[in-house]
């Protein structure tokens, strides 16, 4: 099934077309296996096929109409989330204020309208809390709104209520896209909250953010008919090797050995968080490990990690983000819980 039939069949046709190494000619050596499967639409390796094939099983794991692979990262599958459902210039489209850029260039490139929302912070960790059906709905009330976009989780783990925003829109009629690149672990845990493809129309997830992928793979996720224009932002040449990933990653979510994985890394982050009683910690999400302490700012306490070769990945004012996922090992977290029980 999908690209296993890259993986296990020989080819031996001599093959006059692009790539012109021709899956033989290793520029860098040490990307020999890259090279290998590094192929293009011939009628001998037929990988066109293999996709479809694999992005059914991939539907079939998540629960959702269609799954799509990205290899652009969870912009690309913002942008052709946006593009698919803005029918003209008139059309309003809801973000945050706040979010990621793509967003906001999503909107622009649809020719659509933006209308920004704020969310307020969380005070005890300096972070925006997570969206509330009422910071959006006069937005509804007041506007014509084609489509909501939203960040959930946030960066630093705040996970918003995805099913009740879903039953607002579909009040006003609108379309519910939700940015969930840093909840790609979620489907595979019912210990991490619960994901957004239960219930929104598009959903972005990041697998080489927390869920183990290669840089820049991710996933599209779509539960509703409609016409979708990933072609539009998409390359005629996709990077087959890191498709090719991208299945072997789902499946290994999906297995009971990455199940296994994940549970051991929610374990290991329950033991830290336990015994490190002199920080506090915020968030929905156990995986981001937003953390204070009394005395230090955020700043002090991310220079104060680094003088013990620890960078975190967001600090400010009062908090510090780290973040975890399938590949932070015991022995990493243990670096870390020593680190901080030193400051």
């Amino acid at each position: 099934m999908g690209f296993d039939r890259l993986i296990n069949t020989k080819f031996n046709i001599n093959l006059f077309t692009t790539p012109s190494h021709s899956q033989r000619f290793y520029i860098f050596k040490k990307f020999k296996h890259f090279y290998k499967y590094d192929i293009s639409e011939t009628d001998t390796h037929n990988p066109e096929e293999m996709l479809v094939e694999a992005e059914k099983f991939a539907a079939k794991v998540y629960g959702t109409k269609q799954t799509k692979f990205l290899t652009n990262g969870s912009t690309s599958g913002v942008l052709a989330s946006v593009l698919s459902v803005v029918s003209g210039c008139c059309d309003n489209i809801l973000l945050w204020s706040n979010a990621h850029k793509c967003h906001l260039n999503a909107v622009k490139l649809a020719a659509a309208n933006p209308i920004f929302y704020n969310i307020p912070n969380d005070d005890k960790f300096g972070v925006p809390r997570a969206l509330k059906s009422e910071d959006v709905e006069p937005y509804f009330k007041n506007f014509k709104i084609k489509a909501l976009l939203v960040t959930s989780p946030s960066y630093e783990g705040y996970v918003s209520d995805i099913k009740v925003l879903k039953q607002l829109c579909e009040k006003y009629g609108a379309y519910l896209i939700v940015d969930e690149a840093h909840g790609a672990l979620y489907p595979f845990s019912d210990k991490l909250p619960e994901s957004a493809i239960k219930y929104a129309d598009f959903v972005v997830q990041s697998l080489h953010k927390t869920a183990g992928g290669l840089n820049p793979t991710a996933l599209l996720h779509i539960n509703c008919d409609i016409d979708l224009k990933l072609d539009m932002i998409s390359t005629t040449s996709p990077s087959y090797p890191l498709l090719l990933t991208i299945e072997k990653n789902i499946r290994y979510l999906n297995s009971s050995r990455g199940k296994k994985e994940l549970s051991k890394l929610i374990n290991n982050i329950v033991e830290l968080r336990e015994s490190l009683t002199e920080y506090a910690f915020g968030g929905d999400d156990i995986t981001k490990l937003l953390i204070k302490k009394d005395g230090l700012s955020g700043y002090d306490l991310s220079e104060k990690l680094y003088s013990f070769n620890i960078e975190d990945e967001k600090t400010n004012d009062i908090s510090t983000l780290l973040l975890t996922g399938i590949g932070t090992k015991k022995e990493k977290l243990d670096k870390l819980k020593l680190a901080l029980k030193r400051i």
